[in-house]
């Protein structure tokens, strides 16, 4: 390391202020780090994105109620938030510069500079009332588009486009949710309680078109899209929520090796071992050189930028745990946590009305892979538990709502 001996010294330059970078801060300093800290973001001070299509997108919550922590917090513990963009990594007198032209040099380098939302490609989407949802500016400028009567297409299922339907519903507009799967999310939650999950948008009157957009056409008082299924939609706005791609540039101009994700180590170091890489542009190069799948999950940012934290400052690896999510729509509450999509057999409980409100998915030896419940929090971290000790459940007892599964999970 240059610049300094003691690892506890090192100059650390965060680029991005994301969840996993605030994260790297906070965790450096809760270990004891001295040395100099910066987080750089255009954005300023760091905040939370779950809540843009939810509580921010509805009003309910303002950008400070979002933000991890005040001015006053960084400046206490001696981080310096750098509110400029970073354009470029120097890997030979290592240092970042930003916009603005200056260096700030560095002993350690982590990147966290997240993802962009993937653009809808067809002509047409860049037109101002085509909408995505990634940050605090993303949500004002839809939010100001919606309202009573507003007539609001979504291109996209997944977690950010049901949390954003529910959301504009209940904000009076005219939601139809497009959508190529029947239902999405079955790898994470599992076949049962995605058609659940799913039908919720009908439930609302949201209305669901299972095809893809063919094409834009842009006219002065709507965006009419045309499905593959034939019958077109006409819009006053379009939402699109089909994934993110990730912010690789810098790695890539820096001749870091790149594949979907900057590739990095079990303890988060790129090729270069003095610049590291968490959050949703990470991705795990095995000692085989193989390549794991990348999270984009708000679990993964937190666990990612603790395992950085750790690696700098030369602390034992922290123990792994399975990858958790949650989201919500319509009033109710999802979490998933572990594998759903792998080999093994499903164990589902239900309601009194017979509906899906849990579902465990179980290894051929009889170990617990994965959970995932709706308005089952408890349900969902007594799994994580099962999940991380390598547990082998009594299926009968999954399946019984009477039996906590505290209780299994001890």
């Amino acid at each position: 390391m240059t610049g300094a001996r003691d690892p506890r010294d090192a100059r650390v330059v965060i680029v991005g202020g994301g969840l996993g970078g605030f994260t790297v801060a906070k965790e450096l300093r809760d270990r004891g780090h001295r040395g100099p800290i910066a987080v750089v973001d255009p954005a300023g001070l760091p905040y939370d994105r779950p809540p843009l299509s939810k509580g921010y997108l509805s009003g309910e919550r303002t950008l400070d109620d979002l933000r991890f922590e005040s001015a006053d917090w960084y400046a206490e513990r001696g981080i310096d938030v750098v509110e400029d963009a970073a354009t470029a990594l120097d890997l030979d007198d290592l240092a970042v510069v930003v916009a603005g032209g200056d260096r700030l040099p560095a002993d350690r380098i982590v990147l966290a500079t997240g993802g962009r939302a993937r653009p809808l490609p067809l002509d047409g989407a860049d037109d101002p009332r085509v909408h995505v949802l990634r940050t605090s500016d993303d949500a004002d400028r839809l939010r100001a588009a919606i309202g009573e009567g507003t007539r609001l297409a979504i291109v996209g299922g997944g977690l950010i486009g049901a949390e954003a339907a529910s959301t504009a519903a209940s904000l009076g507009a005219r939601v139809t949710l497009i959508e190529p799967a029947d239902p999405p999310l079955v790898p994470a939650v599992g076949p049962e309680l995605a058609r659940r999950l799913h039908d919720m948008h009908e439930e609302r009157e949201v209305r669901v078109r299972t095809a893809l957009p063919a094409s834009l056409e842009l006219a002065d008082d709507a965006v009419r899209i045309e499905l593959t299924d034939g019958d077109p939609i006409e819009a006053d706005a379009l939402l699109v929520g089909i994934g993110i791609i990730p912010n690789t540039g810098l790695a890539e101009s820096a001749g870091l090796d790149v594949d979907n994700g900057v590739l990095v180590d079990e303890r988060q170091r790129t090729a270069d071992p003095r610049v590291l890489a968490v959050g949703d542009i990470a991705r795990l190069r095995f000692a085989d050189g193989a390549l794991a799948r990348r999270h984009e999950h708000w679990d993964n940012a937190i666990a990612s930028g603790v395992r950085a934290a750790a690696a700098i400052v030369d602390d034992p690896e922290p123990a792994p745990s399975a990858g958790w999510f949650w989201s919500d729509r319509y009033g109710c509450h999802v979490e998933g946590v572990g594998e759903m999509h792998v080999d093994g057999t499903t164990v589902l409980r239900h309601d009194r009305d017979g509906r899906p409100t849990a579902a465990f998915r179980l290894g051929a030896d009889g170990r617990m892979l994965g959970a995932a419940a709706i308005d089952g929090g408890l349900t969902v971290r007594a799994a994580r538990r099962i999940i991380d000790r390598g547990a082998v459940v009594d299926p009968e007892a999954l399946a019984d709502p009477a039996v906590d599964l505290k209780r299994l999970a001890r």
